[in-house]
């Protein structure tokens, strides 16, 4: 596979990477913008997910109902999502329609409407999504856990937002935060596929160049202090199965321990990709699926380390055995953990660990469009340097290391436990 990659700068500010994969002739566009829920404030909860909706709703160049059909008809597909950190816009296209969504994002980068119907339109369908998670059991019970997990950072909240932030935001608050965080200083592009990158270059220049650059956007500094000991809570809801979910507090992606630490994932609950395209391996050689799910404890486990500018939290989620007291549960985890505090892993199960990991890691970067994703992702905590280095950083993991940050992290004052547990008393 021929490949070259590339980094600019526009005058304005905006980043663009260039990668040439001469595989197939399509091409993946991304454009990042550094917002996310960590952005926002109490009373706009919520609304940098809302401002990633407007986006579909149109500019006067680009009206709403014209683009799906574009696009589609083009054979290309598009998608956007909101995060923590971040929030991206993509489409994939055949490589001869690629101007169709340089165009699209260099339009609604300034030119979206806003128009008040589309945001009170928009403000019944994100209430009713909202309302449709607290439907579920393990939204309301990871609510409660995150929650108390960061009282001072803005990690604290969902990204879909706080229902009374929803209910009451407006189309200016809405207008302003798009106004604030969509400026080319704040964007980095990342197109990867089958195109020239000096021809390319030359297309992004004069499209993004002329748009002007925008103050800094505002960033809140609220590190969250250590926990002062373990902080338990309990949901109670109608649903009829019991769940447990921890948080324990964890480092930043470019922290040193951010490495051992996915290894240890891997082996408690099995490897996790980062990449949200990525495919899923087994986790039934993992040590707490063997125990509490092989152990008749409970019926499924699950596990992942986010990738954040700043300190968030490993989870692990637990489905009760609907024969099984949460307690015996809680109780068997804390074992599970405990023999890895106590003794390092084998070298061999370090090894699997790794193996898997970077199995997962290259099913998650193979496409175009995944390539596309990885660079623009890792811009948005590291640099594209994280990505090339992850494998080799993982790799260099000892049992050692393993050890060390299960001792370090994984202990009760370190930790946000919370049960879900059915009102109808099966449970409790």
């Amino acid at each position: 596979m021929s490949s070259s990659f590339s980094t600019h700068q526009l005058e304005n500010g905006m980043k663009i990477m260039l990668k040439e994969i001469h595989t197939a002739p399509i091409i993946s566009s991304w454009v990042w913008y550094r917002v996310g829920s960590r952005d926002e404030v109490p009373g706009q909860t919520g609304i940098s997910h809302w401002v990633e909706h407007m986006q579909f709703k149109g500019t006067p160049q680009f009206p709403s109902n014209v683009l799906d059909k574009a696009i589609s008809r083009e054979g290309g597909l598009w998608n956007a999502f909101t995060y923590l950190d971040w929030t991206t816009y993509f489409e994939t296209m055949p490589a001869d329609k690629i101007d169709l969504a340089l165009s699209l994002e260099a339009d609604r980068m300034v030119n979206s409407v806003f128009a008040p119907d589309e945001v009170n339109s928009e403000r019944t369908v994100i209430i009713s999504e909202r309302q449709g998670h607290e439907n579920e059991p393990l939204f309301q019970l990871g609510e409660a856990v995150r929650a108390a997990a960061f009282r001072v950072h803005t990690y604290h909240h969902e990204i879909i937002g706080d229902m009374a932030d929803l209910e009451t935001m407006t189309r200016d608050d809405l207008y302003q935060h798009y106004r604030a965080y969509y400026v080319p200083n704040n964007a980095t592009m990342a197109v990867a596929g089958d195109f020239d990158s000096a021809v390319m270059l030359e297309r992004i220049r004069g499209l993004f160049e002329a748009l002007p650059a925008g103050v800094e956007p505002p960033r809140k500094a609220r590190p969250e202090p250590p926990l002062r000991g373990e902080h338990r809570l309990v949901v109670e809801g109608t649903d009829d199965t019991a769940f447990i979910q921890a948080i324990y507090h964890a480092p930043r992606a470019v922290d040193d321990d951010f490495f051992p630490f996915m290894v240890l994932d891997s082996l408690l609950t099995g490897p996790s990709g980062l990449n949200m395209f990525g495919g899923g391996i087994s986790n039934k050689t993992s040590s707490l699926y063997k125990k509490l799910v092989e152990g008749d404890l409970a019926v499924g486990v699950g596990g992942g380390l986010p990738a954040t500018i700043d300190p968030f939290g490993y989870e692990i989620t637990i489905t009760v055995h609907p024969e099984r007291k949460p307690d015996d549960v809680i109780l068997a985890l804390d074992e599970a953990i405990e023999r890895v505090q106590q003794e390092p892993p084998s070298a061999e199960a370090v090894e699997r660990a790794v193996k898997q990991a970077r199995a997962l890691f290259a099913y998650g970067s193979e496409s175009i469009t995944n390539q596309g994703f990885w660079m623009g992702f890792s811009e948005m905590f590291a640099s594209y340097e994280w990505f090339n280095a992850y494998l080799d950083r993982l790799s260099a993991v000892t049992p050692a290391d393993v050890q060390r940050i299960a001792q370090t992290y994984l202990i009760p004052r370190n930790r946000v436990l919370g049960t879900y547990l059915p009102t109808n008393g099966a449970t409790a």
